[in-house]
């Protein structure tokens, strides 16, 4: 019986990092490559393709870093 894939709805996601990121907070994931027991994804700034780099994909789920889908920036800033 074939492993289950990790992260199987990796590919053209989209999230928004909680800090800016090479100047950027939108993303999408384009690529994903496995290596051994680890999966990267390769992340596309929304507003300029041309910023690219690969992310180890279990950080996207620590919400202190990632966020799901794109948020606006209000929605990121903590309620007080």
């Amino acid at each position: 019986m074939p492993k289950k894939q990790k992260f199987p709805y990796l590919l053209g996601s989209k999230w928004t990092a909680t800090q800016k990121t090479w100047g950027w907070r939108h993303f999408q994931v384009v690529n994903r490559k496995n290596q051994g027991q680890w999966v990267f994804a390769e992340m596309v700034a929304s507003c300029d393709s041309t910023v690219r780099f690969w992310l180890n994909a279990k950080q996207l789920k620590d919400t202190s870093l990632w966020q799901p889908g794109w948020q606006s920036t209000q929605e990121l800033e903590p309620i007080e």
